[in-house]
């Protein structure tokens, strides 16, 4: 189980890296879903139930507004 916490830590680093030197916002929100499904899979293994829960749902419907909106302006033409 303790190799199963630092494999889910260092991705979760890994993933967050992905998300902040992608220059591109389509790769960044894939790296951004799987970093937060990661970071709460390793709250869930440290022995939280109802707040990785919450966090995925309200980190990831703020961030997906963002994106959505992100695309929208870069898909304008001026």
């Amino acid at each position: 189980m303790a190799y199963f916490v630092i494999a889910l830590r260092f991705s979760f680093v890994l993933w967050g890296l992905a998300v902040a030197s992608n220059p591109s916002p389509h790769y960044g929100v894939v790296g951004l879903v799987v970093g937060s499904v990661v970071g709460c899979g390793w709250l869930v293994s440290l022995g939280a139930s109802f707040v990785p829960l919450v966090l995925f749902m309200v980190y990831l419907g703020a961030m997906l507004v963002v994106f959505v909106y992100v695309v929208a302006l870069a898909v304008e033409s001026f």
